[in-house]
């Protein structure tokens, strides 16, 4: 056992942990944020999608030691049902999610994403590294291509990225 502390949602935390739980079942069973899902746990889904330092991770692959001293966030520190996340409000309004399992881990990373292009990081499908990138349609799905949505609601949640973003595609 080793102990970790890291700020989550605004909290500090300090566990006492055996050094390969990994940072999802961390959340999960020994702070009780179960809003971040355990899907695929191989990292390929992205049910499992936390912001950690303003960058967004499959929490499923990361080990909970090696966030000594981070700032995590999870779907439960965005919003609140009284003061949602204009992400949360997003998605709400154009039902960018279906079953909702997937819903938290898509809207941490549509959240991290957003923050991305804001701060001029390019992509893979970026059309020049060095200009400022623009949240196209084709930007935010190159993006959001970690995180699976069995039930298909891509159009959905692209359409809730885009008013966030402040845009129309």
């Amino acid at each position: 056992m080793n102990t970790v502390s890291f700020n989550v949602n605004g909290q500090s935390h300090r566990l006492d942990l055996d050094t390969r739980t990994t940072l999802l079942d961390a959340l999960r069973e020994h702070l009780h944020f179960t809003g971040t899902k355990k899907g695929c746990d191989h990292g390929q889904c992205g049910a499992c999608t936390v912001i950690v330092e303003g960058r967004r991770i499959n929490s499923c692959l990361s080990l909970a030691m090696m966030h000594e001293g981070d700032r995590i966030t999870t779907i439960e520190g965005l919003g609140d049902p009284d003061h949602l996340h204009p992400m949360q409000t997003a998605f709400i309004k154009h039902d960018g999610f279906q079953c909702g399992y997937c819903t938290p881990g898509q809207i941490c990373s549509a959240v991290a994403v957003l923050d991305e292009v804001k701060a001029g990081i390019p992509s893979h499908v970026s059309e020049n590294l060095l200009d400022h990138p623009q949240p196209t349609n084709m930007e935010m799905r190159e993006r959001m291509s970690g995180n699976i949505c069995r039930c298909g609601a891509y159009s959905n949640i692209a359409e809730a990225m885009a008013e966030v973003a402040g845009r129309t595609l």
